[in-house]
């Protein structure tokens, strides 16, 4: 690799990072079960930012284990970094542990830029928040920050919403 091409990358994949560069659209193994979900997740790198198309914002991946969910989160996060966008991935767990942390740091606000300031959130495995009352409160009120802001957001999960008891 060349050294601009290099610098590019040690930028892109920054300690900050907690997107996995080895996840992307070039080596996800697409079937049958999900090709629909593989198609959108390009789409979505497309649109981001088009204030006129966002038919994916948010975006929900759902479908059972080990069907790529967590892959197609990466590839969405690897080919907006190289966008030059702010990308953040965290697991539901990450993002309630944060938001423990913030309530007893008092630091909510730093909590709160973490997560609103970004171009783009991906988060893992959302059904883990449900019955988990503070923490619902706190990704609805970021959700609508980043969506109001035209910021695109994707979520996973191994659950139809509509059948996660305790999640509203």
């Amino acid at each position: 690799a060349s050294k601009d091409n290099t610098d590019t990358v040690k930028r892109v994949y920054s300690a900050r990072s907690t997107i996995n560069k080895d996840m992307r659209f070039d080596n996800f193994v697409e079937g049958k079960c999900n090709m629909l979900a593989r198609a959108a997740a390009s789409q979505i790198v497309d649109s981001i930012g088009d204030y006129q198309n966002n038919s994916y914002n948010p975006f929900l991946i759902y479908g059972g284990v080990g069907l790529g969910k967590t892959h197609l989160l990466h590839a969405i996060g690897n080919m907006c970094l190289t966008q030059g966008m702010e990308v953040l991935y965290v697991s539901s767990e990450e993002f309630t542990n944060d938001l423990i942390n913030a309530i007893r740091t008092h630091t909510t606000a730093a909590f709160r830029e973490k997560y609103r300031q970004v171009d783009v959130l991906l988060i893992d495995d959302i059904q883990f928040i449900a019955g988990k009352e503070r923490t619902q409160e706190e990704f609805f009120h970021t959700f609508n920050s980043l969506y109001e802001s035209h910021k695109q957001i994707v979520v996973t999960s191994d659950k139809f919403p509509k059948e996660i008891p305790g999640l509203e």
